[in-house]
């Protein structure tokens, strides 16, 4: 009898689209692949819904706060069902930025110089000389983040407005001019890197998910030393905060600076988007594993105490 998965989808965080988007392309691989598959649209009442389903798996494509800090990992461990990608401390680690660039550095990572101020903090007054990024804490897929120029007489107002939810506290971090740089660990394995351009003014909101709005290069095109270095640093980087299943760790990389140029790791995605088009089947598919392959990879890699 096939194994019956429930797919955990949507939510309620900003990235909410996204993990539709995401779930239901890995539905359809995964019923493609044979296995019994439920798409759950995920509410506060998850917890009796999956007892009452009594799925063999739960395939976590929920993207942002909850879905992927540790919550619904939480959740899953009480319910001893055995869940795909990272495990609860791991996932929090990697939502919170602050914390992850902590333990990236302790690892080797490279990481930039950051400071955690207010919002209020932030808008008042340059905290570090421009240019700077100023993002949230913990969300994803680039909501909230102001690229502050240099030159710029002072910091972004947007985010005093009143319908920010990036939260209270801001990272403000040194911006690395350059390339934009990504790189998937399947398991123990690091699988190709993309380097992903845009004309965008990064690689955002729009960029990610707007038809167009931007062009992934697999292989990137970088000198082999840089190439094993992304693929080094995405596999310590997924080692230092405990991982499990598939991460996507994105970096910057300035090839002006110095002889070797500057790499650095902006942060680990523990639920990277999923649809057929998403970076981490890319690079799957570079790699000799069909979207089918890499979802059914998943699932039998399910597990709890993860």
């Amino acid at each position: 009898m096939a194994k019956h998965v429930a797919v955990l989808m949507g939510g309620w965080s900003n990235e909410r689209p996204v993990s539709l988007s995401s779930g239901a392309a890995c539905a359809a691989a995964l019923r493609r692949a044979g296995y019994m598959v439920t798409e759950v649209d995920v509410q506060r009442d998850v917890a009796s819904v999956l007892a009452a389903l009594a799925p063999d798996v739960a395939f976590n494509a929920l993207h942002g706060p909850f879905g992927e800090s540790g919550m619904v990992q939480g959740v899953l461990e009480l319910l001893q069902l055995p869940y795909t990608h990272s495990g609860v401390l791991a996932s929090a680690l990697a939502m919170d930025k602050h914390q992850s660039k902590i333990m990236f550095k302790a690892a080797g990572v490279p990481v930039t110089d950051h400071v955690i101020v207010t919002r209020t903090e932030a808008a008042a007054a340059h905290v570090m000389a421009p240019p700077y990024v100023i993002k949230p804490i913990a969300d994803g897929s680039s909501f909230g983040v102001f690229i502050v120029k240099a030159g710029t007489s002072h910091p972004p107002q947007e985010i005093l407005r009143e319908d920010w939810n990036g939260g209270e506290m801001v990272m403000v971090e040194r911006y690395i001019p350059g390339r934009e740089l990504t790189c998937a660990v399947m398991g123990d394995v690091a699988l190709g890197v993309t380097e992903i351009v845009t004309d965008l003014s990064f690689y955002n909101y729009e960029a990610k998910y707007a038809k167009g709005g931007s062009n992934h290069l697999i292989p990137a095109p970088l000198q082999p030393n840089i190439y094993d270095k992304v693929q080094k640093m995405s596999l310590l980087a997924h080692a230092a905060l405990g991982c499990r299943g598939v991460t996507r760790s994105d970096f910057r990389f300035n090839d002006k600076a110095g002889e070797d140029g500057e790499l650095v790791c902006l942060e680990i995605n523990t639920q990277p988007g999923m649809t057929e088009t998403s970076l981490v089947p890319e690079q799957a598919a570079h790699a000799g594993h069909s979207f089918e392959e890499l979802v059914t990879w998943m699932v039998e890699d399910a597990s709890c105490n993860r």
